[in-house]
């Protein structure tokens, strides 16, 4: 399998889809909608979504029986981006290469039009139709999973963690303070990143009325790949070729924690080794169709040596 065409071609998908779930939404402001649409048009990598749909199929169906649950949660995760860019949260000028919303639309609207991205991901998810295989029951799982996943109990706590941090490293250095930096990455990069990560395998399990037993096993292996990608993303943030990053890199700007600056590039790389290490042999034990396991665990390694 050739992952890079695979994901770029269920990337494709959402992509096509979200210009349309933004026109189909009655009674919005123009230049609302506009700021809205701006930020999901910047594209990326539609990691999540493309995690939802192979762990739908491995209990049957089609990715496509899902897309607008999928492009929902793709708002769930731009909302939280355009957020992440504004000033008195990371103060990013780029955002997958182009500048951020607030750059181009003002503060105050970029705020508006992530209110609305989080606020409408439901109309989307819960107002869609779906074939006939994913039941009402399923669809409120999946909503309730997105919901806690996405709010105070999720990634909103690991932002605020993650604000709360800023200036830690500039304490006395020493074995204390490394103990108790690894406890509060530990929280920032369950909550910040993994949540919305496992929100993804979760609801598409949930979707697909999958056993109680599967379904768990997949939120574990969602949990340890979304741990994976941040630990990657702290080293990017370092090393990495910002033209291919699409963004400046403000984790060293800002005094941010991370395993990289915590602890150096080298060990930080031996722990996202570890957690994809940890994440495979679950996914292993997952009944189902060999051929989206066999996607989903090639996702994972890509999610450890990505470039971007």
């Amino acid at each position: 399998m050739d992952i890079g065409i695979y994901m770029k071609t269920r990337a494709a998908l959402v992509n096509s889809a979200l210009p349309r779930f933004i026109n189909n939404l009655k009674g919005s402001q123009p230049r609302l909608a506009e700021a809205m649409a701006y930020s999901l048009a910047a594209g990326g990598k539609r990691l999540r979504p493309v995690l939802m749909g192979a762990s739908y199929e491995i209990f049957g169906g089609k990715a496509r029986d899902i897309l607008p649950a999928a492009c929902a949660l793709e708002m769930v995760h731009t909302y939280s981006l355009v957020h992440d860019d504004l000033p008195a949260m990371d103060d990013d000028d780029l955002r997958r290469g182009r500048p951020t919303s607030h750059k181009v639309y003002g503060e105050a609207l970029a705020i508006l039009a992530g209110d609305a991205l989080l606020t409408d991901a439901f109309t989307v998810l819960l107002s869609s139709k779906y074939p006939k295989r994913v039941k009402p029951e399923g669809l409120l799982a999946a909503a309730r999973a997105l919901a806690a996943r996405a709010g105070a109990g999720g990634m909103v706590s690991g932002q605020a963690a993650d604000l709360e941090a800023e200036g830690f490293l500039k304490g006395k250095a020493g074995a204390a303070r490394r103990e108790k930096g690894l406890a509060l990455l530990s929280y920032i990069h369950l909550h910040k990143t993994a949540d919305l990560i496992t929100a993804a395998v979760e609801m598409g399990a949930l979707l697909a009325g999958a056993p109680e037993r599967d379904a768990k096993a997949l939120s574990v292996f969602g949990r340890d790949i979304g741990l994976c990608f941040q630990v990657a993303d702290d080293i990017l943030d370092v090393v990495g070729d910002k033209k291919k990053l699409g963004k400046s890199g403000s984790d060293a700007r800002n005094n941010k924690l991370t395993y990289a600056s915590l602890l150096g590039v080298e060990e930080a790389k031996r722990r996202a080794e570890a957690l994809l290490r940890r994440a495979l042999p679950g996914l292993a034990r997952v009944r189902g169709a060999a051929g989206p396991k066999a996607a989903l665990a090639a996702i994972a390694e890509f999610v450890y040596r990505r470039e971007n």
